[in-house]
């Protein structure tokens, strides 16, 4: 029963046999490799961007600093929501590859920014000149951290209100696919169709070893994103285990299928969820994320059994009533089966 997080599921299988095949002979390195000039078809055809410039990095992180970094200087701000993944959970990614750009966080319930939040931040952002830090881009993550998912209208309130005050536009996909499955749309009506500027495409949490795509749309700029990738330790020389890993994942709508799957078993957990009196959810299930409370007694009886998950926002305390209620984060993902959720529903009464 492990529920701690989809990062943590294994890879597909078809990745792995696109790996192994990729491993064969020798071949260009760098990005220069014949695989990768077909991951940049696939991409560019997924995405109807036909001069989208396409990299491959190997983790979330790296994908989303490297990418701010290039659309925001460093006497510059990143506006996000105050629990978006580069706030809570980077370590101070963005801002060190950006040397210094700070950000500026936004409040919303559910993980989501509001427009009026959002614009109240703007307005007050280098209202006096050379003694503040100015406008710089807009991060938004999607599915967010609490598992919610922003509409394609609200994306596009969204940048639209940051391109009216200069500011480019991210989107922080690692669970791209579980959010583009939910919205039932297209990669290009989640992404440049709703104002989106660069986007990081993740593989890693969705049945790939670790890799993760960072799409530009506007190829002017690519070169500077390079330079950040090469400078920052982050450009493979054996850049055929990405580039066979994306390609593997793309084949057939694969991406699509297992992100469905996850958030099949996301939503058929949360349904059962309901029907049990104990259980409070936090936040809307949108996708394979579900956060929820329950007894501590029925804490420790998914222990005893060998339950993974994780306490939300951290661990309790060891001591407290069998009444007491914890919060906690259940991450469902292509790999999770009936069989997995039934032995975690069995302990709840």
């Amino acid at each position: 029963m492990f529920f701690a997080s989809d990062n943590s599921s294994p890879a597909h299988p078809n990745v792995m046999e696109a790996l192994v095949n990729a491993n064969k002979g020798y071949t260009s390195g760098y990005g220069d490799e014949e695989a990768m000039d077909g991951v940049r078809k696939s991409i560019r055809e997924l995405f109807e961007a036909p001069n989208a410039a396409v990299y491959l990095v190997a983790t979330g992180t790296a994908a989303n600093a490297l990418a701010l970094a290039t659309l925001t200087k460093p006497w510059e701000t990143i506006f996000c929501h105050r629990n978006s993944h580069i706030e809570e959970d980077e370590c101070g990614a963005p801002e060190f590859y950006s040397h210094g750009s700070k950000l500026t966080l936004v409040d919303g319930s559910d993980a989501m920014m509001t427009q009026e939040k959002l614009q109240t931040a703007i307005d007050y952002t280098g209202r006096i000149g050379v003694h503040n830090v100015q406008r710089g881009s807009l991060s938004i993550t999607n599915v967010t951290e609490f598992g919610t998912v922003y509409s394609l209208k609200k994306i596009q309130i969204l940048t639209k209100q940051a391109h009216e005050s200069g500011i480019k536009t991210h989107l922080d996909g690692a669970r791209f696919a579980n959010a583009m499955v939910a919205l039932n749309c297209t990669p290009a009506q989640l992404t440049w169709k709703s104002g989106i500027d660069v986007v990081s495409f993740g593989g890693t949490k969705n049945g790939c070893l670790g890799v993760e795509a960072v799409i530009f749309f506007d190829p002017e700029m690519a070169w500077e994103f390079e330079l950040r990738r090469k400078r920052g330790g982050h450009l493979f020389s054996k850049h055929r285990v990405l580039s066979a890993q994306m390609e593997g994942y793309l084949a057939d709508d694969l991406w699509i299928n297992l992100a469905r799957q996850a958030n099949q078993a996301g939503q058929k957990l949360a349904a059962k969820l309901s029907k049990f009196s104990e259980v409070e959810f936090i936040h809307p299930t949108h996708a394979n994320l579900i956060f929820a409370s329950w007894s501590r007694a029925t804490h420790d009886k998914l222990a005893a059994k060998g339950a993974k998950y994780n306490f939300w926002p951290a661990d309790p305390t060891s001591t407290g009533s069998a009444e007491e209620k914890l919060s906690a984060r259940l991450a469902c993902s292509w790999s999770t089966t009936d069989t997995e959720i039934n032995q975690l529903l069995s302990c709840f009464s």
